[in-house]
């Protein structure tokens, strides 16, 4: 039924490649199916203005797609100017969403920059960009616990995120971009390892759900975030 071949319930094949790039304090390469991000993390002994004194640390993130990310060239939008609305959509949602499994006072006082640059899209660039982030995050962090530079670990719980979606009347995991193009509803569910909610963004994009439905992309969202911890762990190991 789905375009792919696989299953209802079933995620597109996973790959995290870490230690990707030479200088960041965290990178890897994250595949989901044909989606393919780059995640760099940056260690810098600062915070923003509106935390600076507060013993805080902040964990903020940027993102962007190449131009040749899709199948037609995207103009940069360095030439432009200015970003995108989705961009700064993202970004911040990317930020949010690392920071929810980040004890900020074990931190310290210091900010780490995540960075996800999409190199080829096909669906779920924001989802997989989180969960490779949180990965590049992890191994930032652990440079910093060698060093002897904080305590105790602040990252509390891994997070990790995955598209669902009702596509041909059928909830689905994991909506590659024939999927996601046609979907008539479709969502973002940005969970914990621990199984605890972060953000849940859920719209009608051609029919509307009802609450059996969505509790049916619910249980496919953990499944496929159990997936994607489980991948995280392997990785960094």
């Amino acid at each position: 039924m789905r375009p792919s071949g696989r299953d209802l319930s079933e995620m597109r094949p996973v790959s995290i490649e870490t230690g990707f790039t030479k200088h960041a304090e965290g990178s890897c390469l994250i595949k989901m199916g044909d989606t393919h991000v780059l995640c760099t993390a940056t260690i810098e002994d600062r915070v923003p203005p509106f935390i600076k004194g507060s013993g805080l640390g902040w964990v903020t993130a940027e993102y962007g797609m190449l131009p040749r990310a899709t199948n037609t060239r995207m103009r940069r939008e360095a030439a432009s100017g200015k970003q995108g609305g989705r961009t700064v959509e993202i970004q911040r949602l990317i930020g949010r969403a690392l920071r929810a499994g980040v004890d900020r006072v074990a931190l310290g006082e210091r900010q780490i920059t995540v960075d996800c640059d999409v190199i080829q899209a096909d669906g779920g660039t924001r989802c997989a960009s989180i969960t490779g982030g949180w990965v590049a995050l992890r191994l930032a962090v652990n440079k910093l616990m060698k060093a002897g530079d904080v305590i105790s670990d602040p990252l509390v719980d891994p997070v990790a995120a995955v598209s669902c979606g009702i596509y041909a009347g059928q909830p689905v995991l994991d909506l590659d971009y024939p999927e996601d193009s046609e979907a008539g509803v479709d969502g973002n569910f940005i969970m914990t390892g621990s199984g605890k909610l972060i953000e849940v963004q859920m719209s009608a994009e051609g029919s509307v759900f009802n609450r059996a439905q969505l509790d049916q992309l619910l249980g496919l969202a953990e499944k496929g975030v159990g997936e994607l911890v489980a991948a995280q762990k392997a990785a960094t190991a």
